[in-house]
C-alpha cells in the first residue's frame, strides 16, 4: 500500500531490527517504530503496535530470526525467547504457526541466524501473496453497488500487506465496482474507527463509521448485502475467533438474512484445536475499556476517563462465532462452505 505516494508493508525487516508502522498513532500520526531486539518487538505485539492476524504472524516469525541473530548459538536463548514471544499474545494462531515455522527451520541448521531470518521473510511474502489471492477470490462474491460490513480492522495494517476482510473491497473497488462500506466503530480500541476508516479513506473507497450496535439497524433496513470479516483462529470445525463482538453481527446477520463471510489464510487454521471452544480468548486491561486517547487541541495525545469513576470493566479481546453462522470462509486457495470435512480439504 502506497503512503504519501511511497510503497509501505506493515511490518519489515532490515538487519538486525524489525521496523513497524506505530499502529497505536493512527490515524493522526504516521510513525515507525524500530524494534532491535525480540523483547522489543515482543513489546511492540503486546502493546499492538502491531496488530492484526498475519502482521502479529510475520511480526513473531520476525522476532524469531531476531533471537537466533542474538544467541551466539545458545539453544537455551533460543528457546526462552520462543517462549516470550508465544506468550505476546495467547489467541492469534498466525503467531504460533510463524514463531514455530522459524524454529523448527531454523534449529540445528549450519547458519540458524541466517536460515531464521530467510523464513521469517518468506513467511512475510506469504503473507502478502495469499492475501492477494483472498481478494481476487472475494472479489468474486461482490456485486456491483453491494453495501458491506466490516468488524475491526483486517485491512492492509493487519497483515503485511492487502489484508483478508477488506482485500476483496480493494479488488472490487480497483475493478470499477462501486462499493459503500459500514466500519464498525470497534470498542474498546476504535480499529475501525481509526484504522479501517484511514485505510478505506487512503484508498478512496466510500465508507461510513457507525457505532458497534448499529449493525442490526442497518441489517433490518435492508441496507447491508453482506458482512466480511477477519480471523484470529479458526478451529479444525471452522467456529472462528475474531475481535470481540463479532458473533453478535454473526448473529443479526442470520437473523436478517445477510451473507457472513470470514476472510482468512490458511496460516490462521488450527486443525489442534477441534472446536472454539478450545480457543483461549485474551483478556485485556480494563484501562482500555475506562479511557480513550486521542489528540487534544495541540495534537499531544492524551488519555481521558471516559466511564463512571470507581467503576471496573471487563475485556475479553475476542469472541468465537459458532460456524453454523458462517456463509463461507475465504482463503487464499478456494472459498469454502465451513465444516470440519471443507477445513481439511484445504490442508490435504
Amino acid at each position: 500500500m502506497k503512503i504519501g505516494g511511497k510503497d509501505y508493508r506493515t511490518v519489515w525487516m532490515s538487519g538486525s531490527s524489525v521496523n513497524f508502522i506505530e499502529q497505536n498513532k493512527l490515524p493522526f500520526s504516521f510513525e515507525i517504530y524500530e524494534a532491535r531486539t525480540h523483547m522489543d518487538t515482543c513489546m511492540a505485539i503486546k502493546t499492538m503496535i502491531v496488530r492484526g492476524a498475519g502482521a502479529i504472524g510475520a511480526s513473531a516469525g520476525y522476532g524469531m530470526a531476531q533471537a537466533f541473530l542474538e544467541s551466539d548459538g545458545s539453544r537455551e536463548y533460543v528457546d526462552e525467547a520462543k517462549r516470550r514471544i508465544e506468550a505476546a499474545r495467547p489467541t492469534a494462531q498466525n503467531l504460533f504457526y510463524a514463531a514455530n515455522r522459524v524454529y523448527n527451520f531454523a534449529i540445528g541448521s549450519e547458519n540458524s541466524a541466517a536460515t531464521a531470518v530467510e523464513e521469517a521473510q518468506r513467511i512475510a511474502d506469504e503473507d502478502a501473496e495469499n492475501c492477494m489471492r483472498i481478494g481476487e477470490h472475494g472479489n468474486g462474491l461482490i456485486k456491483d453497488g453491494f453495501r458491506i460490513e466490516t468488524h475491526c480492522n483486517a485491512g492492509w495494517l493487519a497483515f503485511v500487506d492487502f489484508g483478508s476482510a477488506l482485500s476483496p473491497v480493494y479488488v472490487a473497488h480497483r475493478s470499477g465496482k462501486k462499493v459503500f462500506v459500514y466500519v464498525d466503530e470497534t470498542r474498546p480500541r476504535s480499529q475501525g474507527a481509526r484504522l479501517t476508516a484511514w485505510e478505506l479513506k487512503n484508498e478512496g473507497v466510500p465508507h461510513a463509521i457507525i457505532p458497534d450496535n448499529a449493525g442490526a439497524h442497518y441489517m433490518s433496513k435492508g441496507d447491508v448485502d453482506m458482512v466480511i470479516v477477519g480471523a484470529d483462529r479458526i478451529a479444525a470445525n471452522g467456529d472462528t475467533a475474531n475481535k470481540i463482538g463479532t458473533h453478535e453481527k454473526a448473529i443479526c446477520a442470520a437473523r436478517f438474512g445477510v451473507p457472513f463471510y470470514v476472510a482468512a489464510p490458511t496460516s490462521t487454521f488450527d486443525l489442534g484445536c477441534e472446536t472454539g471452544d478450545a480457543i483461549p480468548i485474551e483478556e485485556r486491561s480494563e484501562d482500555e475499556v475506562l479511557y480513550q486517547t486521542g489528540p487534544d487541541g495541540e495534537g499531544v495525545m492524551r488519555k481521558v476517563l471516559v466511564c463512571s469513576p470507581g467503576s471496573r470493566a471487563m475485556n475479553p479481546a475476542f469472541d468465537v462465532t459458532p460456524v453454523g453462522l458462517i456463509t463461507g470462509i475465504i482463503t487464499e486457495k478456494d472459498i469454502i462452505k465451513p465444516s470440519e470435512e471443507a477445513v481439511r480439504s484445504l490442508f490435504s
